[in-house]
Formats: structure tokens, C-alpha cells, sequence
């Protein structure tokens, strides 16, 4: 079992990984990016509040999210003692930042100026991201 934990772990967590760092990171640094990427919504759509929205979470990913999931994957991988408490660290953020980011996604829906096209692609993606992170916390406390 502790095998099968261990890729449980690391797929789903290098990919987010990867995809954190190509798609969501730019656009901390140039929202303008991202939106030609693809990765985020310009303000005719959202707003400039969704706008500003989405920029705390790219810029909270760049500067504290994404090192900390990437540093807790390499721990764990290397079986080092210090990598349950920051893989855990990082597994609260993963299992947060969905739930927090479809709550106001649903908030702000029928508002005035937001116009989320690709909606249904938040409701698709960030609860698999949610409940990965979730398993992963239960795997790493059960000792994998």
C-alpha cells in the first residue's frame, strides 16, 4: 500500500506542480500574460475586483504555494524528516484554495460584470484538485 500512496502522492502532485509553475505563476507577474495564455479572465469579463481576485491567488501561489508544495514533494520523495509537516502544510493550501476560490466563483455569479464563460471547467477541475489534496493529507498522516 505504502507504494501505491507514494505515486498517489507524486503524480497528481508533480503535475499540479508543473502546471502551477507554466499557468498560474506568470500571471502574477503579468496578468496581461496569462489571460493570453489562457489561464486567466480578462476584466470586461470579471471585473477589475475578479481581476484582483485572481492576481492574490496567482501571487500567493508564486511566492508561498508553489515553493511549498515543490519543497514538500522533493522531501517527501527524499524521505526526509521535515517533509510531513511541509508536504501537510502544502496539502492544507491544496485542499483550500478550490474550495475558497469556487465559493466566490459561485458568490459572484449573476453579479453584475461577471461573466465567467468557462465556469463549468472551475467546477470540473478544482474539486479533483480539492479531494487529491484531501487523500494525499490522509495518505502522509497515515505515515506514506
Amino acid at each position: 500500500m505504502a507504494n501505491i500512496a507514494f505515486w498517489i502522492i507524486h503524480v497528481p502532485g508533480w503535475l499540479l506542480f508543473v502546471y502551477l509553475v507554466a499557468a498560474q505563476c506568470p500571471a502574477a507577474v503579468s496578468y496581461t500574460l496569462g489571460i493570453r495564455m489562457g489561464t486567466q479572465e480578462p476584466s470586461e469579463r470579471i471585473t477589475e475586483v475578479g481581476v484582483a481576485f485572481f492576481k492574490g491567488y496567482a501571487g500567493a501561489d508564486l511566492v508561498f504555494y508553489v515553493p511549498l508544495l515543490g519543497l514538500g514533494l522533493v522531501g517527501h520523495f527524499l524521505e526526509t524528516s521535515w517533509s510531513p509537516l511541509v508536504l501537510s502544510a502544502a496539502l492544507g493550501v491544496t485542499v483550500y484554495w478550490p474550495i475558497a476560490c469556487l465559493w466566490t466563483v459561485k458568490a459572484a455569479r449573476g453579479v453584475k460584470g461577471w461573466d465567467l464563460p468557462k465556469e463549468v471547467q472551475y467546477w470540473v477541475v478544482l474539486p479533483g484538485i480539492a479531494a487529491w489534496g484531501a487523500l494525499a493529507f490522509v495518505l502522509l498522516l497515515l505515515g506514506n
